[in-house]
């Protein structure tokens, strides 16, 4: 996923022991005998902010104990990597393994760059968490492998919602909903700083409603902005961000929520694990009363549907070395290093049995719980288009925050909606 949040929180990865065949090749590329892949090197992007050197330090060493090869990490920057893994797969020599945004995933699969990895999910992947290894697959069959996810929470502050007089934090949206109005009543706090082009936290109230971005329309994809369960996904975004003054025609960047927050007199926002640390630097003394939970759903013990952002780790399809690749992911993606991913950098790890590891990290432990319940935007290659600006889902969610209905929004952001899932991959 290209998000600013993925640089900024970074992630972690260890590995546990795997036992290496090695030695001569066969026509597969496999080794057998007691040298491994001895002399061979494994070359793996990974982004920028992804892997500590520790962490390359610690997986080297692992790795070439357990397979007698070497691998070489490369650092990638997110802007314009699209572009250039694109032209590294289409080459003699791609990189071997690299990590992959998870919605970046289809349409690398469905024009033959990635490995079918079946064989790997069928061996190490029994556990994964369906909501994050959905983005591994596409047409069925396993291209990638779920690496790590992150997701919005609740960042409030502690002494607003002191001063307010409210002393639990709400289990429920009609809860939440209720605390932020009285926030709004009896403190002079904005009670929450809801931008009305956050359109990630929209896409996740979407998810709760189990309503669908898109839909097809005989062999295409065209928008399904105009379903009910989408138009009431809207209205309770409309209900919340009626308690904000922040813009309807900006998002959560423009300008950084997690300044706004910082000047402490802002209830809630919310946001990703990261702005916390945003309104930290502009502002230290606010550390004190900043809290974080789970973003409650219509019912308790159910929360608010998220948008899972994060990674995949995948193997080129052209690499002259994919059984070695496979130890590789067999190593990174181990219980015992997906569990220091999640303990090192607060991220949610490929199963849900190492949620523990997040214990003690307030955000990450706020976020967990949303996680089985989330989901991405849709899997499509088709989809990337509509991301570019302008968002056709920000217009729309400005027109409903300006007067329009749902069902008029809809209408209005149709056609070019439909002509960016129309635009060939």
């Amino acid at each position: 996923m290209k998000r600013k949040l993925i640089a900024a929180i970074g992630i972690a990865g260890m590995m546990v022991s795997i036992a290496a065949c090695g030695g001569d090749s066969d026509d597969d590329g496999k080794k057998t005998g007691a040298d491994g892949y001895a002399g061979e090197t494994l070359t793996v992007w990974v982004m920028d902010g992804s892997s500590p050197d520790q962490w390359q330090a610690d997986l080297a060493k692992e790795f070439e104990a357990k397979t007698k090869a070497k691998v070489k990490f490369e650092i990638q920057k997110w802007n314009g990597i699209q572009q250039k893994l694109t032209t590294a797969l289409s080459e003699e020599n791609p990189p071997d393994v690299f990590e992959i945004g998870n919605t970046q995933t289809p349409a690398y699969a469905k024009t033959g760059g990635l490995a079918d990895l079946s064989d790997l999910k069928s061996g190490i992947g029994a556990d994964w968490s369906e909501s994050l290894n959905k983005s591994a697959v596409f047409e069925g069959k396993q291209f990638a492998a779920p690496w790590f996810v992150v997701n919005r929470v609740v960042i409030y502050n502690k002494k607003v919602w002191a001063d307010a007089g409210v002393k639990e934090t709400p289990k429920t949206r009609d809860e939440f909903y209720n605390a932020l109005k009285t926030i709004g009543e009896k403190t002079d706090a904005e009670p929450i700083y809801l931008p009305g082009q956050n359109w990630y936290h929209f896409v996740g109230l979407a998810i709760g409603e189990g309503a669908e971005l898109v839909k097809k329309d005989g062999d295409k994809y065209v928008s399904n902005l105009a379903d009910p369960k989408v138009a009431a996904a809207t209205e309770t975004y409309k209900k919340f961000q009626a308690l904000s003054k922040a813009p309807k025609d900006k998002d959560e960047a423009t300008p950084q929520q997690g300044e706004i927050f910082a000047k402490g007199k802002t209830g809630a926002i919310i946001g990703m694990g990261w702005e916390a640390g945003t309104a930290i630097t502009a502002n230290p003394a606010i550390e004190k009363d900043l809290g974080y939970f789970t973003i409650p759903g219509a019912t308790a013990g159910k929360p608010e549907g998220v948008f899972l952002g994060g990674s995949n780790l995948a193997v080129a399809a052209g690499s002259k070395k994919q059984e070695l690749a496979k130890e590789f992911l067999k190593i990174a993606l181990s219980d015992k290093f997906e569990g220091a991913l999640a303990k090192a950098n607060g991220v949610i790890p490929n199963k849900e049995a190492l949620q523990s590891n997040l214990k003690g990290n307030a955000a990450a432990e706020a976020a967990a719980p949303a996680a089985a319940g989330g989901d991405t935007t849709p899997l499509i290659p088709e989809w990337a288009a509509v991301e570019n600006d302008p968002n056709p889902i920000k217009t729309y969610l400005t027109a409903v925050l300006k007067g329009k209905s749902p069902a008029e929004a809809a209408e209005q952001v149709e056609g070019e909606f439909n002509k960016r899932l129309a635009q060939q991959q």
